[in-house]
């Protein structure tokens, strides 16, 4: 007999967790499609897992692996667009809310990974490490790095959009 959860109590414990790392990674729309390929691959493999497996850690990385295959997919297709209005990359309000997977493609791909397995997936640096390769303190290093650069990133577009006077002053 097998002390492994049901797998609908894996999705409902451990679902939220991998839709913040997929939509960290990628937009909403192909978010949600990399959460439920994540869960049906790991409904396929989750009879085979051993019962002492990191369920959080496990579902991360498949989570992941289907990211990265939506990315590449999108990598090589076209994105239709209709007409863009000539104002529409301006921000409005320095204090609304921050467009992080823009800001999140900035980073390198270890920074980027560390920051959301880490800060957003919740999973600690030795997990971050098994995830992504290497050790903890690199993943450490990685995470840190990642945080700076958004910082400075964040800080650099309140300016410009200061000095540019596109901010609304109440």
């Amino acid at each position: 007999m097998s002390d492994k959860p049901p797998f609908s109590e894996v999705v409902a414990l451990y679902g939220p967790t991998v839709l913040r790392v997929c939509r960290a990674v990628l937009s909403s729309v192909d978010a949600d499609d990399a959460w439920s390929e994540a869960f049906v691959a790991a409904l396929r493999a989750y009879p085979a897992l051993p019962s002492d497996a990191n369920l959080e850690a496990w579902l991360v990385t498949i989570a992941h692996r289907k990211a990265i295959d939506h990315f590449r997919k999108a990598q090589r297709s076209a994105t239709p667009v209709a007409d863009v209005p000539a104002g529409a990359a301006q921000i409005a309000d320095v204090a609304g809310p921050v467009d992080l997977p823009r800001l999140l493609a900035n980073l390198s791909e270890r920074q980027r990974l560390a920051v959301v397995y880490h800060y957003l997936g919740g999973l600690p640096y030795a997990e971050v490490a098994a995830v992504m390769g290497g050790s903890p303190d690199a993943a450490r290093r990685a995470a840190a790095d990642g945080i700076a650069k958004l910082r400075r990133a964040q800080a650099a577009t309140a300016h410009s959009e200061i000095t540019r006077g596109s901010v609304r002053r109440s």
